[in-house]
């Protein structure tokens, strides 16, 4: 973790700090510019990091999920189709369709 002391943080281009809060890391806009792939690489490992602009919470970098492939036929046998699913409709429905 990067950890600067925090008379450092005075302006948007000079906060250096970082703490943890919640298993979240503090950071300022200056150290996320300064050690993007490093924060990058954290996150990637699950860490959630939130981004300070004059101390106060700019952005947050999460982690994506990655998306599940999906697996044919998953949910067979859930589900069943009647029959006569694909027959035309009564007229009334139709007729109810078009008011």
């Amino acid at each position: 973790m990067i950890i600067m002391p925090r008379s450092l943080t005075k302006s948007l281009t000079k906060s250096y700090r970082a703490s943890t809060i919640h298993d979240m890391v503090e950071v300022g806009v200056h150290v996320a510019k300064t050690h993007l792939s490093r924060l990058l690489r954290r996150v990637a490992a699950g860490e959630e990091i939130v981004i300070t602009s004059g101390g106060r919470p700019a952005a947050r970098l999460v982690p994506i999920h990655p998306i599940l492939s999906r697996e044919f036929g998953f949910d067979r046998g859930v589900l069943h189709v009647p029959d006569g699913f694909d027959d035309p409709l009564l007229d009334v429905l139709l007729d109810d369709f078009e008011r």
